[in-house]
């Protein structure tokens, strides 16, 4: 052991934000207690990703410090430099294993998982592309579960006690989640090591189910590949009223030809153009008809306001031409036979009508659970086809409710509950806690329903939603601040290509005064998803509807096709991106 390093987390700056990190570590004489959790005196900013009883302490190496001091030109490092716990000389990436039992004085320790790359360590070294090279040159860092309690300091013996099981190394582990060449042999002998943490074994399971061509899902659930990319003319062959503001609109090729099969709960996005003085705008639909039709529905409810739902609601005819683009998303009914909870409210039901048609299409056996919440019949969309539906399936059940019931509704027939579907409503019905539950509707909706099923056992993994408009940020560590809905970015527009965020309508010209389109949407305030900033993670990645993207740095895996990595990317033309 050369150091104990320790650090207690911190506001720091960075690029006009404020981060709380953990990420800056000092080295401390004498000895010290480690924990359970930690080393006494030190913390983590961000428990998602660091910390807790499988990331108790972060191991750093020597060898490592030897080899960027080289390989960056640098001579300024210190112990702590990487934000590690304990600074040593040996246990080299390459040399030690997953589930290897280490004693330095008098505790014991147990290798649980690599570092998990995020941009903190870049923010610690000045230097922004350390989280990328870390994964790329494999010399990430490890972590140690603690095993028994005890004392260290700088100058004990590290003293290897056992050695895990099918030795798989600390940078061979790291590179099966990071980098090309996921293979299924090496990814099952790491799922056969007990040591190795739930995060990573969750990742590893991921990457054994996804489909083919579907990208890295033990990093992110990305959208499967589209059918073609950017926009074509689909012609309107039926215009169908499903309630007092919602209408159907189905859609064929112009030549008969069978139109590519959609998965259940994907949506299409339209470009539509109310007013031809004006740019056109863009809207996503979920699809609400049998996914493997040969056409394709989509269902809008008529806005307050609305200009692309008002025209289609007012002015579209029988015969038009839409621009479309290919069926997307990743709120897609699994292939498994567990119980499946198809939840909705409102204009909600639509993306779940869509796998219950699956369902009732290869007549599942599937125990199926339709819980749906409108405000009256009148309000009630697929009310009828719902039940036909329902009724091909051996297993299936229904609750409906009323929030308020109008003079016609019919308890018994209409509806089954007057008053909104609630989690306490929801907990009454007592759903099966092993289903993949899929829910749709308001966003206050979703996050109720989603708590009540994780207050009777259900895994957050399983509990799958369905937001209409932007998803929710993820910038770990950034202090928050107040919501701002997306708007053009300050300063003189730029001259470059188009930049079209889709779920925020907002449209506007590239400027080389950004580096990426990160930085670009940040400065809008639209809502983005980040970790590592440099192409390693894949938080970022988003779905691209429509245009070509350059890279700068490359990412370390390429996206999946038809999605980009917004972190590192610039436009080669006008593009139309998911945000």
């Amino acid at each position: 052991m050369l150091s104990v390093n320790v650090g207690l987390p911190k506001d720091v700056s960075w690029q006009g934000r404020t981060v709380f990190t953990g990420v800056f570590k000092d080295s401390v004489p004498g000895s010290r207690r480690v924990g359970r959790l930690n080393v006494d005196g030190d913390g983590q900013g961000d428990l998602t990703g660091h910390g807790g009883e499988q990331r108790a302490v972060f191991v750093y190496q020597i060898g490592s410090y030897r080899y960027w001091e080289r390989e960056l030109g640098r001579a300024d490092f210190v112990y702590g430099q990487f934000g590690e716990n304990f600074t040593v000389d040996g246990l080299g990436d390459d040399e030690v294993c997953i589930g290897d039992r280490y004693r330095i004085g008098s505790a014991i320790f147990e290798v649980t998982q690599p570092r998990v790359t995020c941009y903190r360590v870049g923010i610690r070294m000045n230097d922004p592309r350390i989280p990328a090279l870390l994964v790329s040159h494999h010399r990430p860092g490890f972590y140690f579960r603690v095993l028994t309690e005890g004392e260290v300091a700088a100058g004990d013996d590290i003293i290897k006690l056992s050695s895990g099981p099918e030795q798989m190394t600390v940078a061979d582990v790291d590179a099966l989640l990071y980098l090309p060449g996921h293979t299924r042999q090496g990814l099952l002998r790491a799922l056969r090591v007990p040591a190795l943490s739930p995060g990573w074994q969750g990742s590893f399971r991921a990457l054994l189910d996804e489909d083919p061509d579907s990208g890295n899902a033990g990093l992110a659930v990305t959208s499967p590949p589209p059918a073609w990319p950017g926009f074509r003319q689909l012609t309107v062959t039926a215009i169908t009223r499903e309630s007092d503001s919602v209408i159907s609109i189905r859609l064929e090729d112009p030549t008969g030809a069978a139109l590519p099969a959609a998965r259940p709960g994907q949506y299409l996005t339209l470009r539509v153009q109310p007013d031809k003085r004006q740019r056109a705008v863009l809207r996503n639909y979920s699809l609400s008809g049998p996914p493997t039709a040969g056409y394709y529905r989509v269902t809008v409810k008529r806005e307050r306001g609305g200009a692309a739902s008002g025209y289609l609601h007012t002015r579209l005819a029988v015969g038009d031409q839409l621009d479309i683009a290919a069926p997307r998303g990743t709120f897609i009914l699994d292939r498994t036979h567990t119980p499946v909870l198809l939840i909705s409210a409102g204009i909600g039901a639509t993306p779940v009508l869509a796998m219950l048609q699956a369902l009732a299409q290869e007549r599942s056996d599937r125990e199926i659970w339709w819980l749906h919440g409108a405000r009256n019949g009148g309000e009630h969309s697929f009310a009828t086809e719902a039940r036909a539906l329902l009724a091909l399936l051996p297993n299936g059940r229904a609750r409906v409710y009323y929030s308020r019931p109008g003079p016609n509704d019919l308890e018994g027939r209409d509806f089954d509950t007057a008053g909104r579907l609630t989690a306490s409503r929801l907990a009454e019905q007592k759903p099966p806690s092993d289903a993949e539950a899929y829910i749709c509707g308001p966003t206050a909706f979703m996050d109720e329903m989603s708590a009540g099923l994780a207050a009777l056992g259900c895994d957050a993994a399983r509990i799958h939603t369905e937001p209409f408009g932007p998803a929710a940020s993820q910038t770990p560590g950034i202090a928050a601040t107040p919501a701002r809905a997306p708007h053009p970015p300050a300063g003189q527009p730029g001259n470059g290509p188009t930049i079209a965020f889709a779920r925020s309508d907002l449209t506007i010209p590239w400027s080389s005064d950004y580096g990426t389109l990160l930085e670009l949407a940040e400065s809008c305030d639209v809502p983005v998803r980040w970790s590592c900033r440099t192409g390693v993670c894949q938080t970022c990645e988003t779905t691209l509807i429509a245009g070509n993207v350059d890279y700068s740095p490359d990412p370390v895996e390429p996206a999946t096709d038809g999605s980009v990595f917004i972190c590192c990317s610039q436009p080669h033309d006008d593009i139309v991106l998911d945000l």
